[in-house]
């Protein structure tokens, strides 16, 4: 896998789309033309009547209430796509080198495998050699390891990461934060044996710098990274693997954080591990 398919190949792809227009409504209660709008204010006898009755219905609601039967069958009906629903089993049995591992032989341990993985390919550690290759020596066979250790250390040059706003080592300048992330938001199986799979993992990515000077800002992409997967030993281990963009959803109307902001998150929020 080339490490142009996870960072966009260099390019600065924009945060909610270019060409649109949105008419945003006044945040007073005025009429388009600036007159305020006189609304009548209730009684306070007539709030605490209704307050009242709410609570009322409420309490009797919850009264009848039996502890031992749902409140609604329907809600709690198990969900009815199998390839969105969690099953809730424990997805793996410790870690190494920062990667999960002990993921069991059946498309559930292939699912979480490849999502995992995905997660620790798509880290910051594989901006440096030395975790690079301890990374990819965990995930993939020994012989694709060895196929991608060389061509992974020439792309990964002191050229790219300075295009990334990185020293020749990874870093980034100081009082910035380099962020790259990967978030799984679900997988597919595509084909699977007891020693051979092909897991889909469809995930969105946070990529860019994240300082006051930056000029490369925190940005999403969506992606769907696809593992050739192999049982090897007691895991599964990816033989090879591909992106391809999409799909992606249209960009919502949140505000754009600050840079501090967003460092701070980074820095808070830590990650997961994926079950399936």
């Amino acid at each position: 896998m080339s490490n142009d398919d996870h960072y966009g190949g260099g390019g600065h792809g924009e945060v909610g789309g270019t060409g649109q227009t949105r008419t945003r409504l006044p945040d007073s209660p005025s009429d388009p033309y600036g007159a305020p709008r006189r609304t009548p204010r209730p009684s306070r006898g007539l709030i605490t009547a209704v307050g009242v009755v709410v609570l009322l219905i409420a309490a009797i609601a919850f009264a009848n209430q039996s502890p031992d039967a749902p409140a609604n069958t329907a809600t709690n009906k198990p969900p009815t796509d199998a390839a969105t629903s969690p099953t809730g089993t424990r997805p793996v049995t410790g870690k190494s080198n920062g990667i999960p591992k002990g993921f069991s032989q059946d498309e559930q341990g292939a699912q979480s495998a490849a999502a995992n993985y995905a997660v620790a390919l798509g880290s910051d550690g594989m901006l440096k050699k030395t975790s690079r290759h301890a990374l990819v020596d965990g995930i993939y066979t020994p012989e694709a390891a060895a196929r991608q250790k060389g061509p992974q250390d020439e792309a990964y040059s002191a050229t790219f990461l300075a295009k990334l706003g990185l020293d020749a080592n990874g870093n980034p300048p100081q009082g910035s934060t380099f962020v790259t992330r990967t978030v799984p938001i679900g997988t597919r199986v595509e084909n699977y044996s007891p020693t051979a799979a092909k897991i889909a993992v469809w995930y969105t990515g946070l990529i860019g710098m994240s300082g006051t000077k930056s000029t490369d800002p925190v940005r999403t992409t969506w992606k769907t990274w696809t593992f050739e997967l192999s049982w090897v030993g007691d895991s599964w281990r990816v033989v090879d693997d591909v992106q391809q963009d999409g799909p992606a959803p249209v960009p919502g109307d949140v505000p754009v954080s600050t840079s501090d902001d967003m460092s701070k998150a980074i820095k808070e929020f830590g990650g997961f591990t994926y079950a399936r």
